[in-house]
């Protein structure tokens, strides 16, 4: 199993690339089962998820190139199977995206119960709801879940909770739909909006997506087209955490500031300096001074994918912060691994407690999910001796090398192969 060490580091400086989001990939890589053609995808990370998806939808019928410079084509024209494999859906919980687009192109799907992040319950009612409006019959059985329909109906859904999963997965099994579909209380992230984007260029009629109302009307076929990926605004996130921990100053591109409006508030509350370009942020994190206070929130709130790495910064500020987790309850696992480097952090429900003062010191520590071995790794940056970080198959699934680019702009940081 391999591991990352990190020693303390002086103040990140240079340039770092962002790729494309891993969250919005996803679900477009799904979605191209609804094409009848070829789809060229572009601006795809090469991460684990990603080849597993691909993994899935060669296992449904498509022909999926393999990722070459950050392109990758997938052609659904031949025969797809509407049943997923269980050994795939296990591995990763995006795999659940295949179900909307399956059951709109071929009338039935059939997916054993999703797996991932260990980061507390993430039902798919929400899913299930969305797809018995729109007339699919569902059977729940011992570990999977069945959803017929001679025919899906256009209506009206309302989500109980904004659900970005269910509100794209609900979007795309309605693109082929008959009538209107509208969607109240959904999701509003960006990447709900790049996935409209890429339906509407394969020929569907989506409108209002990155509102909490979208309407889609259904269209009989769907073609094919060329797509870029939006850029990761987590990826982005956990840099400019890193210049700001480090007190560095590092120039961030390919990235859209409007996606990072919560991050850049509340690192500016903590006297970082951020200048906003078009495609670039430039963080500099030499007046880091005192605490504050974060609560995650759905879009366009303060994202849940960044609390752990902001409640690391929170413990090398000056004074008290509390992080509040509001959309999964169990992700502050992260926790009792940061106080094992020393941090003072008192969970209190749902939500932690911490009392920063900058004395974190490197320990063994362990990735207990992907973005609670972000926090690790940066706590890592700032703490005296070594940090080695195990589990790091975790990191993985959402970062693109991210020792190498660390160590591009001054990191100490480096991945080691156990035998």
């Amino acid at each position: 199993m391999a591991k990352i060490l990190v020693e303390k580091s002086g103040p990140l400086s240079g340039t770092i690339k962002i790729n494309g989001a891993k969250n919005a990939v996803l679900p477009i890589l799904a979605a191209t089962l609804l094409a009848s053609d070829k789809c060229v995808l572009e601006e795809i990370p090469n991460l684990r998820d990603v080849s597993v998806m691909g993994e899935l939808l060669t296992a449904l019928g498509a022909k999926v190139s393999p990722l070459k410079d950050g392109c990758m084509e997938v052609d659904p024209s031949g025969e797809i199977l509407g049943e997923a494999p269980y050994e795939l859906i296990q591995k990763m919980r995006a795999s659940f995206f295949v179900m909307g687009p399956l059951l709109a192109k071929n009338g039935v799907a059939r997916i054993s119960m999703p797996g991932g992040c260990a980061i507390g319950a993430r039902p798919i009612d929400l899913h299930l709801k969305g797809f018995s409006a729109l007339g699919a019959e569902i059977e729940l059985g011992h570990g999977f879940v069945e959803a017929r329909a001679e025919k899906l109906v256009g209506t009206t859904i309302y989500l109980d909770f904004p659900s970005v999963g269910a509100t794209e997965n609900i979007m795309m099994a309605a693109t082929m739909a008959e009538g209107t579909t509208i969607i109240e209380n959904a999701a509003e992230e960006p990447e709900i909006i790049d996935l409209a984007n890429f339906l509407n260029k394969l020929g569907a009629n989506v409108k209002g997506a990155g509102t909490d109302t979208i309407k889609i009307v259904g269209v009989e076929s769907l073609g094919s087209t060329v797509h870029a990926v939006i850029p990761d605004r987590i990826e982005t996130g956990t840099y400019m955490i890193a210049a700001a921990m480090t007190r560095g100053n590092l120039m961030i591109e390919n990235v859209v500031p409007s996606h990072l409006k919560p991050i850049i508030a509340k690192l500016r509350e903590c006297g970082v300096e951020i200048e906003e370009g078009d495609d670039y942020l430039r963080v500099d994190g030499k007046n880091l001074t005192g605490s504050v206070d974060i609560t995650t929130l759905p879009y366009p709130g303060f994202p849940t994918d960044l609390q752990a790495q902001f409640m690391s910064l929170l413990t090398v500020t000056e004074g008290t912060g509390i992080v509040s987790e509001t959309v999964f309850e169990n992700r502050f696992m992260h926790v009792s691994e940061l106080n094992r480097m020393g941090a003072n952090i008192k969970i209190e429900g749902h939500s932690a407690v911490v009392q920063g003062h900058g004395n974190l010191q490197g320990a063994q520590v362990k990735a207990t999910d992907l973005r609670a071995g972000a926090a690790l790794i940066l706590a890592g940056l700032v703490a005296d001796g070594v940090t080695e970080i195990g589990d790091i198959y975790h990191i993985d699934r959402g970062y693109v090398a991210i020792e190498e680019k660390l160590r591009g702009v001054g990191a100490n940081i480096r991945r080691v192969e156990e035998e």
